[in-house]
């Protein structure tokens, strides 16, 4: 039979590493949520015009990016980019890489709202004599992306959470505190509970930010609700 003493004396010592793992967790995910959702839009209105050179480089880019592994390009961007002498610290090149990946993939999320505005909406904006920017504006982008919010918003949540894989580069965010702790401690087995327990915390901490903007953000939501 197998004997184990859980022990979680080191929090007493440990706790403010974990918080500061957690808050540098944040202030990462948070800053390539922002970025990544600004690269997505742009990449999502390119793929949708009608120039096919630039669409059809937006797309080898989503393809790359949805079909290599985020550690590699995050490998690529750290230990590649100072060969062309350009030097990052840990945490500017996780943030560049995190950016890089979810702008590919909402792109597409964003594209799919986009592509499913019907035609017929546009034409009645036309007739009631908006211009094309009003018209891209209100009956296209923001209900395209009202429509792809929440798949967004998992998205962004997904994001936060690989963002541990920064850790390999030595990203002074949760993981990385808890190998640290964990090779003081030796206590494996405590130390990444805690960070499960962390993580689900700041998962459901930001979904209910997410929510709160898209409630703010879609004004048309909120009324048909009530």
């Amino acid at each position: 039979m197998i004997s184990y003493s859980f022990d979680f004396s080191f929090l007493l010592t440990t706790w403010p590493a974990f918080m500061r793992g957690a808050w540098q967790t944040i202030l990462l995910a948070g800053t390539s949520i922002a970025l990544g959702f600004v690269v997505a839009l742009v990449c999502a209105i390119i793929r949708s015009g009608k120039s096919k050179l630039a669409s059809g480089l937006v797309g080898a880019y989503v393809e790359v990016i949805r079909n290599t592994p985020l550690l590699v390009q995050i490998f690529i961007v750290y230990f590649g980019l100072p060969s062309l002498g350009l030097r990052l610290s840990a945490e500017t090149a996780a943030v560049i890489a995190l950016v890089i990946n979810t702008g590919a993939y909402g792109s597409e999320i964003i594209r799919a709202g986009i592509e499913s505005i019907a035609k017929g909406q546009i034409e009645a904006a036309e007739c009631l004599g908006l211009n094309k920017l009003q018209i891209y504006w209100h009956i296209v982008l923001i209900p395209a992306v009202e429509r792809v919010y929440p798949a967004l918003s998992s998205q962004f949540v997904l994001l936060m959470l690989s963002s541990s894989i920064t850790s390999q580069i030595s990203a002074q965010e949760l993981t990385a505190e808890a190998n640290l702790i964990q090779s003081e401690t030796f206590r494996s087995f405590e130390v990444y509970l805690i960070v499960a327990a962390v993580y689900l915390a700041l998962s459901v901490l930001f979904r209910v930010v997410l929510w709160a903007i898209g409630e703010v953000a879609f004004v048309r939501r909120r009324k048909l609700r009530t």
